[in-house]
Parts: structure tokens; sequence; C-alpha cells
């Protein structure tokens, strides 16, 4: 079993998104552990604010399977895959770490970018895993929180979904 940190975020809908995907998940991978639900403005575009968070899972699924199965949660959640990067999600669930890879298998490079650029990635696994080291930097989830900017990006906690 291979431990998988998720980030999941949608601005459409969120609730009803963020819920789905959730269930859809637990449906697959059986217990998962999530952060806190953070709301944060849009990054890249001018948009409604998302909902985000992070998810920890264990599966034995190859890092192509796994990202097959995540697309169709999606898919199934109204993602639709035209139009420009930066723009409204139903719901999108992006493969942030598998366990200590790092490089780039089945076009997913890992560990995902946005750990250490996206204040609403950061935090929610920051909170999560705190003592947990980033695969490639080496340095705990916690530490690098800690080291962020925190003024250039706000989040505000979700008490109750």
């Amino acid at each position: 079993m291979t431990q998988v940190f998720l980030g999941l975020g949608s601005n459409l809908d969120r609730e009803k998104n963020i819920h789905a995907g959730l269930i859809a998940l637990k449906n697959i991978f059986g217990d998962i552990v999530l952060s806190n639900i953070y709301e944060s403005e849009s990054v890249g575009f001018k948009g409604s604010h998302f909902y985000n968070l992070v998810v920890s899972l264990q599966t034995t699924l190859t890092i192509a399977e796994l990202s097959e199965a995540l697309k169709r949660i999606e898919d199934v959640n109204g993602r639709l895959r035209s139009g420009p990067k930066y723009s409204p999600r139903t719901l999108d669930i992006d493969i942030l770490t598998y366990g200590d890879f790092v490089g780039v298998q089945a076009g997913v490079n890992l560990p995902r970018a946005e750990i250490t650029e996206n204040a609403f990635v950061l935090l929610p696994l920051a909170e999560l895993a705190p003592n947990e080291l980033h695969p490639r930097l080496k340095k705990s989830y916690a530490d690098l929180w800690a080291s962020y900017g925190q003024g250039a990006q706000k989040l505000w906690k979700i008490d109750s979904f």
C-alpha cells in the first residue's frame, strides 16, 4: 500500500461537488483522512471562491491507475476539460504526492509543484501531515508552512459543511 495525498477543490456548487468527490473516494479507497476545508480566492483567474482540502489515503493502484480513477470521479461530477487551464471547476482532484515518488509517471509530475506554491494546498497538507517530509525537499510540511509567505493568499477555514 502506498500513502497518497490528494488535493480537492471546487468553486462551482462547492458543497455538493466536494461532498460527491469525497463519497466517491471513500467508495473506491475505503478509509480516507481529511484536512479541514478552506475557502480561498481564485488563483490565476477572476471567479468565485474555491473550497479546498487535502485527503490522505492508502492505495495499491499505480500512479496511472490512480490518475485515471480521479479523472473519472471529476468527469462524473461535471468536470469540463476544454477551456483555459485556470477556470472555474466543479471538481478538481490532484495527486499531490504518491509515497516518496519523485519524477514524472503517466504524465503526472510528482510531488505536485502547487504544494509549495499555494496556501490552499500547503496549509491543509501541513495540518493533516505536519511531520511528513516533502519527497523532494525533505522538509516537513509544518516547516514549509512556517516559512511560507502567508500574507500572499488568504484562506478562511470552513467550520461546517
